[in-house]
């Protein structure tokens, strides 16, 4: 008997095939979700507006907070026993160093910048300390200059008799470090006009607020780095010093401190960065120095009173950041004297000298050394404003019209609670639940504030200058990884760059835009584009060479290799280029209020300014917060999360 054909035998009979579901396009979602948001703002656009009030109830609120603080600060027992204190330990601190200082006198000074800079890094350390610290005389701004120096090393001594030893504790306990790094990451979202009107309620005006105002902005980078710094000892090291007995105290004065110091060192050369940043802006609360030029230069849209000031800014943080980061890389003294003396000899020598001419020499910087060029200058920018009236008018009008009235139309009109939804579907989106429900919870206190209007003035502002600046920081990122050459003379631009306070990149945005809106834009777009370019060229460079390799064996062009290979292994780092790109353009846009930005950075300028605004001036500097915190959490959400796979 013949077996039935193989076709019809049940044992190979072949199982009924199931017809795979096709998996919808990634892209589907996101474009239905836009074509809802765009329908419902077209049908319900201005139906639920919440239009600013100058008298809104929360401002007077406010104002009452403020009139009874100054009613009781003599008499209640929190400011007797500890604000006023606080206030006054503070302010002696800055009297006695900038006695110090100006003691010296230039010349004394001068040479102490150069021994300093010998000491730590060499010839050309103090080559540069030394000219840099004597330019702020031949700009004929010595005594600013000093004034300056004198509240940033108060606030940095500050920051790092608290910072420092946090960061040790919180590097070696993971439950404080959890517990701090809410607190730091708000502190660091926070923009620097922030910072102002809590100082100014509690510490009035003056050098001590600005010195207090000045540390807790500086503070996170010396908590950060110096907890990251111990927590990344070695774990054999800490493991060999408990096995021979050492005691906790032992192993951090012998294993961690040493093995971590070069890392503390960056911690404080961040620190130093940061206060020389924030001491500029905290001339807006009377604080002496640079600053106040600055601001008076602001006012009157004056660039020649701006722009010595500005260069002085610029020196200075420069030499300390060349002083600092030289310590940061110089390694530590072997023990003996034979080898400390040597190092220490032409130190020693120049303080020496310079001291015995300082007492020799006038006190004061010679007044014909001094270069004045406050009037060219203004020649100067009156005729590029003149010159190139037609193309700086063009592109301002231009991205006005075409840009910012529209999108800003957009979102003061659009009903507040479609506003919210879309903030929450894109951060549920990019972020997850969690984020997405912190961003719109930000969103809708800056309404319960009675700031919704003003809040999306700024978030026009905002988006307008963050995508020009990631696309740009992306292109530079991506260039510099891809070319050695192009990377190295990049790299000193980029450093200058991120050594300049934030105040100092309205000047060329003033001179060639005037006070206008689309000038802090401009100015937010260079402020944010180093960092972005920095984390991008890191984080392309830093991809696996095994992956890269691979793709080139397999016949990938250098286009593909891009595509296909870089950019998706480097989303991390993209997405946190976009994450500090958002934080620190939105820092910009409100110092733009200074120069006709608008929104909320005006309100905490005109809160300063007048009296009877303080109260909208608080509010505003709390609104930028949950700005600022509503953006981050939706870039920073957005690292964490999984690539989406494409399907088979």
């Amino acid at each position: 008997m013949t077996s039935p054909p193989a076709a019809l035998s049940p044992a190979r009979a072949a199982p009924p095939a199931h017809r795979s579901r096709r998996p919808l396009p990634p892209w589907l979602a996101p474009l239905t979700g836009a074509a809802v948001a765009v329908a419902a703002y077209l049908l319900f656009r201005g139906t639920a507006p919440l239009p600013h009030d100058d008298d809104a109830a929360q401002f007077g609120a406010v104002n009452d907070v403020r009139d009874w603080v100054d009613a009781n600060r003599n008499e209640s027992p929190v400011f007797l026993f500890f604000v006023n204190y606080v206030r006054l330990a503070v302010g002696g601190l800055y009297d006695v160093l900038h006695l110090v200082l100006d003691g010296l006198g230039w010349v004394g000074l001068i040479g102490a910048a150069g021994a300093l800079g010998r000491l730590a890094g060499g010839r050309r350390t103090a080559l540069v300390a030394v000219l840099g610290t004597g330019s702020f005389g031949v700009l004929g701004l010595w005594e600013a200059s000093v004034d300056t120096l004198a509240l940033v090393l108060a606030a940095v001594l500050l920051s790092l008799l608290i910072g420092l030893p946090l960061g040790v504790a919180a590097g070696r306990s993971v439950r404080l470090r959890r517990l701090l790094t809410p607190v730091l990451d708000v502190m660091q979202i926070m923009p620097t006009f922030a910072y102002l009107a809590p100082m100014v309620l509690f510490f009035q005006i003056g050098p001590a607020s600005a010195a207090i105002t000045t540390m807790i902005y500086s503070i996170p980078p010396a908590i950060r780095i110096t907890a990251l710094a111990v927590e990344q000892v070695s774990p054999s090291a800490v493991e060999a010093s408990t096995s021979l007995g050492a005691t906790r105290r032992q192993t951090l004065r012998k294993v961690h401190l040493p093995m971590a110091r070069a890392t503390i060192a960056l911690a404080i050369n961040q620190t130093v960065m940061m206060a020389l940043s924030m001491v500029v802006i905290a001339a807006l609360i009377a604080a002496p120095g640079l600053g106040s030029d600055i601001i008076r230069g602001l006012s009157r849209a004056d660039v020649g009173v701006m722009l010595p000031a500005g260069i002085a800014i610029v020196v200075m943080a420069v030499v300390l950041d060349r002083i600092t980061m030289a310590a940061a890389a110089r390694g530590p003294v072997p023990p003996g004297a034979s080898s400390f003396l040597p190092r220490l000899a032409v130190p020693a020598g120049i303080l020496l000298v310079t001291g015995i001419a300082a007492r020799l020499l006038p006190a004061e910087f010679p007044r014909e050394w001094v270069l004045r060029f406050a009037g060219p200058v203004n020649e100067a920018v009156n005729w590029a404003k003149f010159s190139w009236y037609g193309a700086t008018e063009a592109i301002r009008n231009g991205v006005t019209e075409a840009l910012l009235n529209p999108l800003q139309t957009v979102l003061t009109t659009a009903p507040w609670w479609l506003v919210a939804a879309v903030v929450l579907a894109a951060g549920w989106r990019a972020a997850g639940a969690r984020p997405a429900a912190v961003a719109v919870g930000c969103l809708l206190a800056t309404a319960l504030l009675g700031l919704w209007q003003h809040t999306m003035e700024t978030l026009t502002t905002v988006l307008a200058g963050v995508v020009p600046a990631l696309v740009a920081g992306l292109a530079l990122g991506v260039a510099a990884a891809r070319s050695p050459r192009f990377a190295a003379v990049q790299r000193p631009l980029l450093d200058t760059a991120q050594t300049m306070p934030a105040f100092v990149y309205l000047l060329p945005a003033l001179a060639l835009f005037g006070a206008t809106r689309f000038t802090a834009i401009f100015a937010s777009v260079i402020y944010a584009v180093p960092p972005v370019v920095r984390l991008v060229e890191d984080g392309i460079r830093n991809v696996s060479p095994v992956a890269v390799e691979a793709a080139r064996s397999c016949g990938s062009t250098d286009r593909q290799l891009l595509w296909k290979v870089r950019l998706p292994m480097a989303r991390r780092a993209i997405l946190l280029a976009a994450n500090q790109g958002i934080v620190m353009t939105l820092a910009m846009v409100v110092v733009g209020g200074l120069v006709g930005a608008g929104g909320l950075g005006y309100d905490v300028v005109s809160g300063f300014s007048q009296r009877t605004d303080f109260g909208m001036g608080f509010a505003a500097g709390v609104a930028t917060v949950l700005l600022g915190i509503m953006l981050d959490r939706i870039t920073q959400g957005a690292d964490g999360r999984p690539s989406p796979r494409k399907s088979p």
